[in-house]
């Protein structure tokens, strides 16, 4: 395979994760996108050390960090819609207005 082949796939994960973020309004749908957004940089960064041919790596330790946020946004992500949920009894976005003062 190809160098451009992984660079499209990546853009088009990418562009679903967007359009996924944009066009939702259920957070838990919110949180995927972002998390296919993730995925797609993950993509990229691998595929472009497997180009490049380093014995350095960085592709594959920058995905391994970007994995590790990943983990720990969803974690913190889900705890708030959670305590949204019960407070409201609703996962909508557009009903988010509880911390505003």
């Amino acid at each position: 395979m190809v160098l451009s082949q992984f660079l499209i796939l990546g853009a088009l994960l990418f562009s679903i994760g967007v359009y996924g973020l944009l066009s939702r309004r259920n957070a838990v749908t919110v949180l995927l996108a972002v998390e296919l957004m993730l995925a797609a940089v993950n993509i990229n960064l691998i595929a472009f050390e497997a180009f490049w041919n380093t014995a350095a790596a960085h592709g594959q330790i920058f995905a391994i960090f970007v994995i590790t946020i990943a983990a720990a946004e969803v974690g913190i992500g889900l705890a708030i819609i959670l305590l949204v949920f019960r407070n409201r009894a609703s996962g909508n976005i557009d009903q988010l207005d509880l911390m505003r003062w």
